[in-house]
């Protein structure tokens, strides 16, 4: 009864929090140069005639002249300098926003890293900061940028992108917009000069401009959209006539390659039925903390970062049998769905090592839970 209380109070004070906090709009596109930036100024000209005060927080208009143009007539809020190994920059003044308290700030480039010394080492949390001011937000990222997504981005590209944004983040965004554009228009765009300069213009044909790349980050970039609507429409319909909710576990152990895996492509499935999910560590006598090597313990650690960030629960059991503490947490969650590595990863070959599996797999089938093996 004092759970029900607790948990009633904590819904309470979640609706109190969301209400006093700003509306936050994200435009996503899938790639540079597909018009994010130019569609914010032009909604910011839009909302300045009607009487909104809506101020600049931070644009990067990369020197493309119809982008820049459209600054003219719209406040900016001047950038912070900071000094930083002899070289003068700057950044977005987060504390200027909130002392100045706008209706609207236009905050450019989510996924960027703040110089080192600033309150906040990336962008997307100062957007936090300014939401929790009550400030509305319109900001914008390529979809490369999306946590989750990095894995397929780096398939479809060969790029390691170092500069992302947890999931959770745009699960915040009231409204999602997506900018698109067609291989053709975009690369018609590109040797046209209006995203990069032409010293630039061929490297990037031969590189990230390619038709094949555009339509796979495209459908990327529209899948992400539609997952955004259908999760907003979901949190909309009454509980009553809502459908049952899933609610993934991940199980992981400390092989890194794999557990990031598992964590990333629960993430992705966890966003498409805008579910809650946990992470599952179970520490064996053998990896106790007096006798797990300083790298796994360290490769775990940022695991255990990254499922935050993304949106999980983390939960360690220690527990000489994994499947039974894989067992014990399904049924304590209520996990309708338990997602593994694949045969390789070190989970599998403890539990294929002796006559467990078949007992994991009766288990879940006599529970009516769903076994999904990532590779």
């Amino acid at each position: 009864m004092d759970t029900d209380k607790e948990n009633n109070v904590k819904h309470f004070l979640d609706l109190i929090q969301k209400s006093r906090r700003g509306k936050f709009k994200v435009y996503i596109g899938m790639s540079a140069g597909v018009g994010k930036t130019f569609r914010m100024l032009q909604e910011a000209h839009t909302l300045l005639k009607k009487g909104i005060d809506i101020k600049i927080g931070y644009i990067e208009t990369h020197n493309r002249k119809e982008t820049h143009e459209l600054l003219d007539g719209l406040p900016v809020i001047p950038r912070r300098t900071i000094f930083y190994k002899g070289k003068q920059l700057e950044e977005m003044d987060v504390q200027a926003i909130i002392s100045l308290r706008p209706e609207v700030v236009i905050v450019d480039e989510l996924a960027h890293t703040n110089v080192e010394g600033s309150k906040n080492e990336k962008r997307w949390q100062d957007v936090l900061e300014i939401l929790e001011a009550g400030i509305n937000v319109i900001s914008a990222v390529n979809i490369q940028h999306i946590e989750s997504l990095n894995l397929e981005v780096k398939q479809i590209t060969n790029v390691q992108v170092q500069e992302r944004v947890p999931d959770s983040v745009l699960r915040l965004a009231d409204e999602v917009v997506n900018i698109d554009l067609t291989a053709e228009e975009l690369i018609n765009r590109l040797k046209e000069g209006k995203i990069y300069t032409e010293d630039k213009i061929q490297a990037a044909l031969n590189n990230f401009f390619q038709s094949d790349q555009i339509l796979q980050l495209r459908e990327l970039a529209l899948k992400e959209v539609a997952s955004q609507v259908v999760r907003k429409v979901e949190n909309e319909v009454p509980q009553k006539v809502a459908l049952k909710h899933e609610k993934l576990l991940a199980c992981i152990s400390t092989n890194d390659r794999t557990a990031k895996i598992v964590i990333r492509k629960t993430a992705r499935l966890a966003s498409y039925y805008n579910s809650s999910w946990y992470v599952l560590y179970v520490q064996t006598p053998k990896e106790s903390n007096d006798k797990i090597a300083l790298d796994k313990q360290r490769f775990l650690i940022n695991n255990f970062k990254l499922a935050t960030e993304l949106g999980a629960e983390i939960i360690k059991i220690e527990e000489p049998k994994i499947t039974d503490a894989i067992l014990k947490v399904v049924q304590q969650k209520n996990i309708t769905t338990v997602c593994i590595g694949k045969p390789h990863l070190n989970l599998f070959k403890v539990i294929l090592s002796s006559n467990v599996f078949n007992k994991l797999l009766n288990s879940l089938s006599s529970l009516k839970i769903d076994l999904v093996i990532l590779s």
